[in-house]
């Protein structure tokens, strides 16, 4: 409370000075921004409840429409505004069915596969619009065999059935959602031999006593849908947008690449994961393999259960439109700090990702309020309201593709709002040299949640250590939103923020305004807080003359990754020395530009204040390799990527843990030589990166 008391007399005090002056600092209009008088949390709802009305899956003309709501809104800001169209591929249902038969005795079950309308659903009357349950870009297919159980489908659980002497291969593999990307649950039992895959949402994990409408957790029916897809962008563009007559891989080519399933999938709810699990014989399952109370138990099978899914798709070259706001720098138009949250839903989107849309316009709508009282940005904003985020973040990644070298010479950061309101505390997650300015934000903004004190406040909970701060912190490795693109492909600062980090009706059905309104953030208070957070930010790396990084944090999170990695390799003589070498010219360079940036502001020189910035900006580029991870190549991040088996994971050091895992696998001396490899490569990005800091030719 006091700090807020403290940035409340701060606005309030230099307000009344400027009765008298006539230009007021950068600080007055971002006190401003967060202050009530400009936020709205009936606009928010209002923004959140029309962009909900049906549902809009990428493709859709539903979907359109929607961005042609983004347009409108962000036109009456006077933002100007425009879309920008790419042709993508993208895949959607034709025909599916799962048959089960318990045994040769009994009688085959056909499941519906239908998600019910609830009572009184306000929505029931497009609920035909909702696509049918499916995995975006799954195999085509029959697949019919006894059914095993693998729990999340994690390559770790697969291990535990080889040593329960359960053999995988020619049968159909039922696993649960939850900790890994599905797609990486089909990958992983296809490596084991399984020809086709269910994945059920677990009651365990979603579900509770009363379901939604009555309570928040998933129906009995609620299917999670999703992408199956491992890659990033239009499959059949690679590396290149998706515009006109470009060039595109054939479905073969698509298929070697290894980042599309090769045996079919279907997604089901917990009452069909029930029934299924229910004629699973063979050996009990472990403790932790196992469902709720009221759960059968679980065995692992194979069998005796049969099943037969069933699973056709079609592959269309549809439009998509990202929807792309800009409001010009007055004194750097050429430096861009870049928004962006997706539009598309795989249904109503009242989570995900229409509660950060419906964020994106509070911020759109008070930087209008902002500059009628006389504010403009330094730097250059654009907002971004990206398209087919769901599918495998092709929006931003076609967009990113398309202005490559524009964006790597330009931008200073991408902020990412995907979820605004989730289920939980505040999260934010970004590379290391933005950690202090999230956390002297969040110092600012009011906890919705609490009055009384700040989200930071909030977040550090009952302890004072300072080093908690870091651990609140996450990493942006994955490839969970559309962060992914703009950091590890071309090595830009980035950030992610939210309200919480998952919530029991994701992707389904029955994540509409209902869910929002009666249990996500029935005041709007939590997406009000996100756009004071999300805007604010974006206010300072706009305005402030020196770019708020801070790369000792950078430092430190490498030498800590390092001593991580250290103790996974040291028996396999692998020698860090050149890692930690180059990690201490970073901590050098660091210190260095800490001390440059104090001198010039106490000669108040701000000639060089311009070298000074884009050193801090392309230090980041630096941890990039032209010819990316070895057998990831679209991924250019050296530090930061995407777990190989797990696209929702994060690694640090990707290249090394990758040639880790081939080492450990083949066991042989030439693959352990990788590893060292890998290790020199990550030395020479980090010590690219000091020189960039420090600015100085060695």
């Amino acid at each position: 409370m006091y700090n807020l008391a403290i940035y409340t007399f701060i606005a309030i005090a230099t307000s009344i000075s400027f009765l008298f002056l006539s230009s007021p600092p950068k600080s007055y209009y971002h006190s401003l921004f967060i202050s009530d008088s400009l936020s709205d949390n009936s606009s928010i709802a209002n923004n959140l409840y029309s962009l909900t009305k049906r549902p809009h899956v990428a493709g859709s003309k539903a979907n359109a429409e929607a961005a042609t709501y983004v347009l409108s809104i962000l036109s009456s800001c006077n933002i100007k505004s425009h879309v920008t169209s790419y042709d993508v591929a993208l895949t959607y249902p034709v025909s599916r069915s799962l048959i089960l038969t318990p045994s040769s005795s009994e009688k085959p079950i056909k499941f519906g596969l239908i998600q019910e309308i609830y009572e009184n659903d306000p929505y029931a009357d497009v609920a035909n619009e909702v696509l049918p349950t499916f995995h975006a870009y799954a195999r085509s297919g029959t697949a019919t065999g006894p059914v095993v159980y693998a729990n999340y489908g994690r390559v770790e659980d697969y291990a535990t059935l080889f040593e329960m002497g359960v053999n995988v291969s020619n049968t159909v593999v039922l696993a649960r959602y939850g900790k890994i990307y599905r797609g990486d649950i089909v990958h992983n039992a296809y490596a084991a031999g399984a020809i086709g895959v269910l994945i059920f949402t677990d009651k365990k994990d979603y579900g509770g006593v009363k379901w939604f409408p009555d309570d928040k957790w998933m129906p009995p029916s609620g299917v999670q849908v999703g992408s199956v897809y491992d890659g990033t962008g239009d499959p059949t563009t690679p590396g290149w947008p998706s515009t006109g007559e470009c060039e595109r891989l054939t479905n073969e080519e698509v298929d070697d690449s290894g980042n599309v399933p090769l045996i079919p999938s279907l997604p089901i709810s917990s009452a069909d994961g029930d029934a299924i699990i229910r004629t699973i014989g063979g050996k009990e399952a472990n403790v932790d393999w196992q469902g709720g109370k009221e759960s059968p138990i679980y065995r692992v099978g194979p069998g005796p259960a049969i099943a037969n899914l069933s699973y056709e798709g079609q592959q269309v070259i549809s439009t998509i439109q990202n929807v792309i706001g800009v409001i010009e720098g007055e004194e750097e138009p050429d430096r861009f700090v870049i928004l962006g949250n997706h539009r598309d839903a795989w249904t109503f989107g009242a989570v995900d990702p229409n509660s950060g849309t419906a964020a994106l316009l509070e911020i759109a709508q008070r930087l209008e309020k902002l500059q009628k009282k006389g504010w403009r940005p330094r730097r250059t904003i654009v907002l971004c309201n990206w398209d087919a985020e769901e599918y495998g973040l092709i929006g931003s990644t076609e967009w990113v593709e398309e202005n490559r070298e524009l964006l790597a010479s330009r931008v200073i950061a991408y902020l990412n709002v995907d979820c605004a309101v989730q289920a939980g505390h505040f999260r934010a997650s970004a590379t290391p040299q933005l950690d202090e300015l999230i956390i002297q934000v969040a110092q600012q903004v009011q906890d919705p949640d609490n009055s009384s004190q700040t989200i930071y406040q909030s977040w550090l909970g009952s302890g004072n250590d300072t080093t908690v701060q870091v651990r609140m912190l996450g990493r942006l490795g994955g490839a969970g939103s559309d962060y992914a693109a703009f950091v590890q492909h071309i090595g830009i600062p980035a950030l992610d923020l939210s309200f919480g980090n998952g919530y029991p009706v994701y992707h389904s059905m029955y994540d509409d305004f209902v869910w929002m309104k009666k249990f996500g953030d029935p005041m709007f208070h939590r997406h009000v807080a996100v756009a004071s957070v999300w805007g604010l930010l974006a206010l300072r790396l706009a305005d402030d003359e020196v770019l708020p990084f801070n790369y000792l944090t950078y430092a430190y999170e490498l030498q800590k990754s390092a001593e991580q990695l250290e103790a996974e390799i040291s028996v396999n003589g692998i020698k860090l020395v050149p890692l930690y070498a180059s990690i201490e010219k970073l901590r050098k360079a660091a210190i260095k530009i800490e001390d440059d940036i104090k001198a010039l502001k106490a000669k108040r020189s701000w000639e060089s204040v311009r070298e000074l910035n884009d050193r801090l900006i392309m230090t980041e580029r630096a941890f990039t390799d032209k010819d990316g991870l070895s057998s990831r190549t679209w991924y250019k991040h050296l530090i930061y990527a995407p777990a190989r088996q797990d696209d929702y994971g994060s690694n640090s050091f990707p290249g090394v843990s990758d040639a880790i895992e081939k080492a450990k696998s083949l066991k042989s001396t030439d693959s352990w030589r990788s590893v060292q490899h890998e290790v020199w490569r990550v030395a020479r990005a980090i010590t690219q990166a000091s020189l960039v800091l420090s600015g100085r030719l060695p």
